[in-house]
C-alpha cells in the first residue's frame, strides 16, 4: 500500500498515539502531513519506519542534552520502528559548521575512533540495544570517491547554501567559509539517501542540514523523510544550553550520587522544561504531579522523583535509592556511608597542607581560602585556624557540602 492510498483517511487511534509521542517536547515536524501518512502506511504494511540520528563523535562522552534526541528515538522504537543509530566517522573529518562564526577545526581519525568506541556504550543506556542499527557514514562516503563527490555537489546550489543562518552572517561580517564547510550538509544529506530514512531527528540547529537531506532524497528518487527537531536542553543553570564548556552539563557516566544532586541542585521551573524532555512518565502524568505541586505539594518531591528516574536510567534504581540517602546525610551535615580513604604521612600535618595532598584541594594557598570561607570541617568541627596542625590519627575532613575524604595520618 503506498502512502497516497491513505491520504485523507482520519488517523486511528495508534497512528494518533504515535503522532502526540512524536510531537511531545518537539519544537518541530516538517511536514506534519506527511509523516501521518508514512504512519498510516507503516500500520497498514506492518512495515516499520526508519528513524535517523546521526552524531559525530567530537568528545568521548555524552552529557543529558544529547539524551533529548536520544530519548525521542527510544519513544519512538518503543512504536516498532527502526532506530537507526549513525555514527558520524566520515562528516567528522570535515567537522560541522553549524551554529559557529570560524571555521570549525576537523577531528583527526585517531581521535575520531577513540570517541566513537564509547559513544554507542552510552547511547545504549537510552536506546534498546537489540533494536537499534548502528552504522558509521563512512561505509558509502568513502566509496563515493571524487567523481561521486562533484556528481553529489551538482545536486544543490551555491544560492540555496547561503541561505543557512551562519553562513550568511560570517559571509556578511566578511568571516572566511571555506569550500569544504559546504560539503557538510551535504554529506549528511547523503546519509539519508543512503540510508532511505522516513524520519531523521537533530537538534534546532540542525534544521537546514536535515531539510539538506529531505531535497537529496527528493534528487535521487526518493520519498523525503520527513524532519523532527527538538530544543536544545538548558543546563544546570536554567539559562544557556548544556555544554560542557559552561560547565553547566550533567555527563550520563558521571557516577550516580553527583547526577542525583545536579539534579536536585536546578530550578522548580527549570524541573518541569526537563520533565517534558528527559522523562519517560506519561505527559498525563506529568500534568497531574504539576498540578499537586501547584496546589501546594513540596516541588521537592517532584524534582526527587525526576532525579530518582534518570539516575536510575544511567545506573540503577538501588544506586538512585543510595544517592538519594546519600543526599539526605549531607543535607543534614551528616557523613556519606561512602567517602574515599587517604592515607598520608608526615604527622603533625598542616591543614592547608593536609587538604592538598588528600586530594579536597588544589594547591594549600585554595585550601587557606577554604578555611577563611568557614568551609572545612574536621570530624563535623569547623576549622577556623589556618596554623592548625593536626597529629597522626584518623579524621573524616569535610570541604564544603560535598567533599569528604576519611584521612589516616602517620
Amino acid at each position: 500500500m503506498t502512502s497516497e492510498t491513505v491520504t485523507g483517511q482520519p488517523p486511528s487511534d495508534r497512528v494518533g498515539e504515535a503522532l502526540e509521542i512524536s510531537l511531545r517536547g518537539a519544537d518541530e515536524l516538517l511536514p506534519r502531513d506527511e509523516w501521518v501518512r508514512k504512519l498510516q502506511r507503516a500500520e497498514a504494511t506492518g512495515q516499520p519506519l526508519r528513524i535517523k540520528l546521526g552524531l559525530d563523535p567530537t568528545a568521548p562522552d555524552i552529557h543529558l542534552g544529547h539524551t533529548v534526541v536520544l530519548n525521542k528515538m527510544r519513544q519512538l522504537q518503543d512504536l516498532g520502528h527502526t532506530v537507526i543509530f549513525l555514527i558520524g566517522d566520515f562528516t567528522s573529518l570535515i567537522g560541522d559548521p553549524s551554529g559557529r562564526n570560524s571555521t570549525r577545526p576537523p577531528l583527526t581519525a585517531e581521535q575520531i575512533r577513540t570517541n566513537a568506541e564509547t559513544y554507542f556504550a552510552q547511547a545504549k543506556l537510552v536506546l534498546d540495544e537489540a533494536k537499534t542499527e548502528i552504522r558509521y557514514n563512512s561505509e558509502w562516503s568513502d566509496p563515493l570517491g571524487a567523481r561521486g563527490m562533484i556528481q553529489l555537489a551538482a545536486k544543490y546550489t551555491v544560492a540555496r547554501m547561503m541561505e543557512r543562518d551562519d553562513f550568511t552572517k560570517r559571509f556578511a561580517a566578511g568571516q572566511s567559509i571555506s569550500v569544504h564547510e559546504f560539503l557538510y550538509p551535504l554529506m549528511q544529506g547523503y546519509d539519508s539517501v543512503a540510508l532511505k530514512s522516513d524520519l531523521e531527528l537533530g537538534g534546532t540547529d540542525q534544521k537546514f542540514n536535515l531539510l539538506v537531506g529531505r531535497h537529496l532524497q527528493q534528487e535521487y528518487g526518493q520519498e523525503p523523510q520527513c524532519i523532527l527537531t527538538m530544543p536544545l536542553l538548558e543546563g544546570l543553570d536554567g539559562v544557556e544550553k548544556m555544554s560542557k564548556s559552561k560547565g553547566n552539563y550533567i555527563g550520563i557516566s558521571e557516577d550516580a550520587n553527583s547526577m542525583f544532586a545536579k539534579v536536585l541542585s536546578i530550578s522548580d521551573e527549570l524541573m518541569w522544561r526537563w520533565y517534558t524532555l528527559l522523562s519517560f512518565r506519561s505527559l498525563a502524568e506529568i500534568g497531574a504531579l504539576k498540578a499537586e505541586v501547584a496546589a501546594g505539594r513540596n516541588p521537592k518531591d517532584a524534582k526527587v522523583m525526576l532525579a530518582k528516574e534518570i539516575t536510575t536510567r544511567f545506573h540503577s534504581a538501588q544506586a538512585a535509592e543510595a544517592a538519594e540517602q546519600d543526599f539526605v546525610n549531607r543535607s543534614r551535615g551528616g557523613v556519606p556511608d561512602e567517602i574515599p580513604e587517604v592515607a598520608l604521612s608526615g604527622a603533625p600535618l598542616g591543614i592547608a597542607h593536609l587538604l592538598k595532598q588528600a586530594g579536597l584541594a588544589a594547591s594549600t594557598s585554595e585550601g587557606n581560602r577554604l578555611i577563611d570561607g568557614g568551609g572545612v570541617r574536621v570530624d563535623s568541627g569547623v576549622v577556623s585556624d589556618k596554623g592548625l596542625k593536626l597529629p597522626a590519627g584518623t579524621y573524616v575532613v569535610q570541604v564544603g557540602k560535598r567533599k569528604f575524604a576519611r584521612v589516616t595520618l602517620g
